[in-house]
């Protein structure tokens, strides 16, 4: 609107000038009026000019905005479902995390059993699917029964002379109970040693246990309760299936002005941090040391351990494995808000130990407060009871 209020007024003034030429402006005045209307023009034409670029940036730098935000967005993969007669394991989709499998108990996983989130957005491995398990394999028909297998069982058509569940019975009487029923785990009458007597039979547990009678099962025997080990002076006796193991717990040495102290056998707490030391401040506050005692090929997922603070003053926790020797066997997971745990999610047998280092974060407004280290030390036996 400005320009072309300029161009009338100062066509108006040339045309009084020319028209009448004693009486108004002279020419020179007239040319003057439109060098000044021209420089109006060309000052308003540079400001037109500034506003374009200034609106061609703010649109780059919205169309940009809005690209990347869709590419976070696409950041991950679709969740995978749980396969039918199964069970996945971890709910994070980013890329980068896993996902584990497992079956319900009769059933045998076919595919992967842990998948990972690829940059493609798709998962790594194959699907996983679960398949019952043939419970003839194992050939619990004894004494040249035949075995036909159901879902989740068995039954067994015996030869003649023969009967019982798994053909384990004969038609006559004085049998050796320990040759006909302990050689199938599905029909043995020890959980252990079976030893034949005349006319009867005794059930040995070994050492470490004590054979509980009435329910025919091999106790552990607490060597630590009953003061039967022989840890020395400053070690710690921890009681585990079949034995007992000696422990001396020792604090992290110092470092970079960061030093513990030990305030029980299985916990150290840090000592208070020079005012300039960055790196003790960000160094964990405590360590502790947790041993526990786990039968051989438990069935899986089982939590093993809990972790939570009875302080609670930030707004989220963190929980990580930094280390260890359980890559493929231990995941750590949420259980709550204010909890986290350590989960068993593949059959071990024994005689082995796991190891893991865990820990917990604590944060408010995405600034870290503190942290906790646990140690953990799993003692797998040899026998599955």
């Amino acid at each position: 609107m400005l320009p072309k209020m300029v161009i009338l007024l100062a066509l108006s003034i040339v045309q009084l000038a020319l028209s009448s030429p004693q009486e108004c402006l002279s020419k020179q005045q007239v040319a003057q009026t439109i060098r000044q209307v021209q420089k109006l023009l060309s000052a308003h034409e540079a400001s037109q000019l500034q506003s374009l670029r200034n609106f061609k940036k703010q649109l780059t730098v919205l169309q940009g905005s809005i690209l990347k935000h869709g590419a976070r967005r696409n950041e991950s993969c679709p969740l995978p479902p749980a396969p039918p007669n199964g069970r996945r394991l971890g709910k994070k989709v980013a890329l980068g995390h896993e996902v584990h499998f497992v079956c319900d108990p009769g059933f045998r996983l076919m595919g992967s059993e842990t998948r990972t989130c690829l940059e493609n957005r798709t998962w790594s491995g194959q699907a996983p699917s679960c398949k019952n398990v043939n419970d003839c394999t194992s050939n619990p028909c004894a004494n040249g029964g035949t075995c036909v297998d159901g879902i989740q069982s068995y039954s067994c058509q015996c030869a003649r002379g023969w009967s019982g569940s798994t053909c384990q019975l004969p038609l006559y009487s004085d049998v050796d109970e320990c040759h006909v029923f302990q050689s199938s785990r599905h029909t043995r009458i020890c959980l252990h040693e079976c030893v034949n007597l005349p006319g009867s039979y005794q059930c040995i547990c070994p050492e470490g246990y004590r054979f509980q009678a009435d329910q025919n099962t091999c106790n552990d025997v607490d060597e630590c309760a009953d003061n039967q080990h022989n840890c020395s002076r400053g070690q710690t006796c921890v009681n585990i299936y079949g034995g007992f193991r000696c422990v001396r717990p020792e604090c992290p040495k110092a470092h970079l002005n960061t030093t513990y102290v030990k305030t029980s056998p299985f916990q150290c707490e840090r000592s208070p941090c020079p005012m300039d030391s960055r790196a003790c401040q960000k160094a964990a506050h405590s360590v502790s040391f947790h041993y526990l005692s786990l039968p051989s090929n438990r069935s899986v997922p089982r939590v093993l351990f809990k972790m939570s603070t009875s302080r609670f003053v930030g707004d989220s926790l963190r929980f990580a494995i930094l280390g260890g020797n359980g890559q493929g066997k231990l995941m750590v997971q949420r259980s709550d808000q204010h909890a986290g745990e350590l989960v068993l999610t593949r059959p071990v047998v024994g005689p082995t130990t796991l190891e893991a280092e865990l820990e917990m974060s604590e944060f408010a407004h995405k600034v870290l407060l503190g942290k906790h280290i646990f140690k953990i030390t799993v003692f797998v036996s040899q026998y599955e009871f």
